[in-house]
């Protein structure tokens, strides 16, 4: 049986109406009783292993649906453009997109930010914080009644997070060059970019000299956004966090992998509309159409960015280079307070 859910509908419309412009993949389909629910996979661009690869995910948390209508909104752009720019055609030659916009529908669907199993899938992943992290918040083992659990210790992983982190693994990691943008909301009123590590205050990515950069690239070729670019342990730390554990495995090879994360500012929604807070999605959504619409055209800079970003590596991914900056990179963000 075919379940109604809004996101979902959005997406197999996406798909029929663009048959010919996408490479489509059932990834994995789950079950809530009669219901099946497919994740999808959507590929644009390049066939070719040599090709860098951009990926866009979102719904990872099912209360948090603005992520999954943020990534069909950037789809849709791209797929209108296909019929006019010869511009973004010579750019589909040379780079591939991904996405992945519906990766918990059984969460979106119940309205709850875990699966349909009470996993927080950003908890899941065998990976566990070096340091103290916030208690519950930071993943536990208690019990799928509260928020934040991380599942059973040893077990395999939730059946989304294995398929989304196979996906990376067989997908994308295979690129010489991928970034990945997961869309998430509901923290601060600001809205962030976020980079691993989540295990660790104080441990630098390999890579922490590109992520520079390219912060550096988004801010001076866009100085009047307002987003804030930094590593998510500046706030809180979190066990099983699926990006640090796909970042861990992308070191296996010479490849770079930059896994960012869109973590959209939820709270200033609720302070220009405090009844929300009454309401289940209240934390985590817009609610008001013109603010949703505002959210969705608002990050389409960035997105295209990150495209030409990633189609661009070699003109500025250089490893001496981010030798330079991954020491600009220890003083802002890794300095210890005196």
């Amino acid at each position: 049986m075919t379940p109604y859910l809004p996101e979902l509908q959005q997406l197999e419309s996406i798909i029929q109406q663009n048959v010919n412009a996408l490479r489509v993949e059932v990834l994995q389909t789950v079950a809530l009783e009669q219901l099946q629910f497919p994740i999808y996979a959507l590929s644009m661009g390049s066939t070719s292993t040599s090709a860098p690869c951009i990926t866009f995910v979102g719904g990872i948390h099912g209360l948090e649906r603005i992520g999954t209508q943020v990534v069909l909104a950037f789809l849709e752009t791209l797929l209108e453009r296909l019929h006019w720019d010869a511009t973004l055609r010579t750019m589909l030659a040379q780079v591939r997109i991904e996405f992945v916009p519906l990766v918990n529908p059984i969460g979106m669907y119940k309205r709850m930010r875990a699966n349909g199993h009470g996993v927080d899938l950003m908890r899941n992943a065998p990976v566990d914080s070096v340091e103290q992290t916030v208690w519950l918040a930071g993943g536990h083992r208690i019990s799928p009644s509260l928020p934040w659990y991380r599942g059973v210790a040893g077990e395999a992983m939730q059946v989304e997070a294995q398929v989304l982190c196979d996906f990376i693994q067989q997908r994308v990691l295979t690129a010489p060059f991928s970034i990945v943008l997961d869309c998430h909301s509901g923290f601060g009123v600001q809205d962030r970019i976020w980079f691993p590590f989540a295990k660790s205050r104080w441990e630098p990515i390999q890579h922490v000299g590109a992520m520079y950069h390219l912060r550096k690239l988004f801010f001076q070729t866009y100085p009047y956004q307002n987003y804030c670019f930094e590593p998510q342990a500046l706030h809180y730390l979190t066990h099983g966090d699926l990006w640090d554990y796909l970042y861990l495995q992308s070191l296996s090879s010479e490849r770079v992998f930059l896994p960012l994360t869109l973590e959209m500012g939820s709270w200033r929604w609720i302070r220009k509309n405090p009844l929300q807070l009454f309401k289940l999605l209240g934390m985590f959504h817009p609610i008001k159409a013109h603010r949703i619409s505002r959210v969705l055209r608002g990050h389409l800079i960035l997105m295209e960015f990150l495209v030409r970003a990633t189609l661009s590596y070699e003109h500025w991914s250089d490893q001496q280079q981010h030798q330079k900056f991954a020491l600009a990179a220890q003083e802002l963000w890794y300095r210890e307070p005196s």
